[in-house]
C-alpha cells in the first residue's frame, strides 16, 4: 500500500516537473514580442510528434501489456486498450463541445463565448491540452514503472517549452503585458500536476484498470493532435515544415523513450 502511495506521488510531482516546461518557455515573452507564423507552426508540431510518440510507446504499448498480464490473452487487451482509447478521444470530444475556447489560428470554438474574455478562452484552450499530458505522466507512473513515467515526464516537459512560450507570445499579442503573460502561461502549466494526480490515483484505486487508463490518456492526447494541433499548423501554408516538425518531435520521444523507459 505505501508503493502504491509513493506512486501516487511521484506521478504528480512528476507531472509538476513537467508543468514547469511551460512557465520556462513562457519566460521567453521577456526577450521576444513575437513568433513568425513558420517558427510559432514548427514549434507546435514538435510539442504534437512528442505527444504521438508518447500515445505509443508509453502508453498504448504498456497498456497492452499489463492487459496481456490481466487477461493472458493478446486480442483481449488490445480491446481493453482501443476501448479505453477510444473513451479517451470522447471525454475530451465532449469537453470541446462544452467548453468555450480559443486557438492560436483558427479562433473560437465551443458554445457562445461572447461573454467570456478572449484571455480565459486562451486559457481554457491551454487547460484542455494540459489535463491529458499530466495524466499521461500519471499514469506512466502505475505498476511502478518508474522508467517509463519518467520518459513520459521528460518528453511532455521538453514539450511543454515551446508550448509555453506560444501561449506567452499569443497573450502579448492581444495587448496584456509581459508579465501578465508569463504569469497566466505559468499557471496554465499547473494543471498538469491536476492531470498526474487523476491519472496516478486512478491506477492506486484499482490497478486492473492499467490497461483502460493508459488508452483513456492515448485517446485523449490523441484527440488533442489531431482535433486541434495538426489543424493549427497546417493552415498558414507551412506544412511541409510543420510536418518534419513532428517527425523531429516524435523521434525525440522515441529516443527517450528507448533509453529513459
Amino acid at each position: 500500500m505505501l508503493e502504491d502511495v509513493n506512486i501516487v506521488v511521484l506521478g504528480t510531482v512528476a507531472s509538476l516537473i513537467a508543468g514547469m516546461g511551460t512557465g520556462l518557455g513562457a519566460l521567453g515573452v521577456f526577450l521576444v514580442r513575437r513568433l513568425s507564423d513558420p517558427l510559432q507552426d514548427s514549434l507546435l508540431s514538435a510539442a504534437a510528434g512528442v505527444m504521438l510518440a508518447a500515445s505509443f510507446f508509453s502508453l498504448l504499448l504498456p497498456g497492452i501489456e499489463y492487459g496481456e498480464q490481466l487477461t493472458g490473452q493478446t486480442w483481449s487487451a488490445a480491446l481493453i486498450v482501443i476501448a479505453g482509447l477510444l473513451m479517451g478521444a470522447l471525454a475530451l470530444y465532449a469537453i470541446h463541445q462544452r467548453l468555450p475556447h480559443e486557438h492560436f489560428n483558427l479562433g473560437r470554438e465551443g458554445p457562445d463565448a461572447a461573454h467570456i474574455r478572449r484571455v480565459w478562452l486562451f486559457i481554457i484552450a491551454i487547460a484542455l491540452h494540459n489535463f491529458p499530458e499530466g495524466m499521461a505522466v500519471g499514469v506512466g507512473f502505475g505498476g511502478g514503472n518508474i522508467g517509463n513515467g519518467l520518459a513520459l515526464a521528460v518528453g511532455i516537459g521538453l514539450q511543454n517549452i515551446p508550448e509555453g512560450l506560444a501561449v506567452a507570445v499569443s497573450l502579448l499579442a492581444i495587448q496584456h503585458s509581459r508579465i501578465k503573460s508569463f504569469a497566466l502561461a505559468f499557471l496554465t502549466g499547473l494543471v498538469e500536476p491536476l492531470g498526474g494526480l487523476f491519472g496516478a490515483g486512478m491506477v492506486w484505486l484499482a490497478e486492473p484498470l492499467m490497461p483502460w487508463t493508459l488508452g483513456f490518456a492515448a485517446g485523449a492526447m490523441l484527440f488533442i493532435i489531431s482535433d486541434e494541433i495538426i489543424p493549427e499548423t497546417h493552415r498558414g501554408g507551412y506544412k511541409t515544415l510543420a510536418t518534419f516538425s513532428l517527425l523531429g518531435g516524435f523521434v525525440v520521444m522515441m529516443f527517450l523513450d528507448a533509453t529513459l523507459g
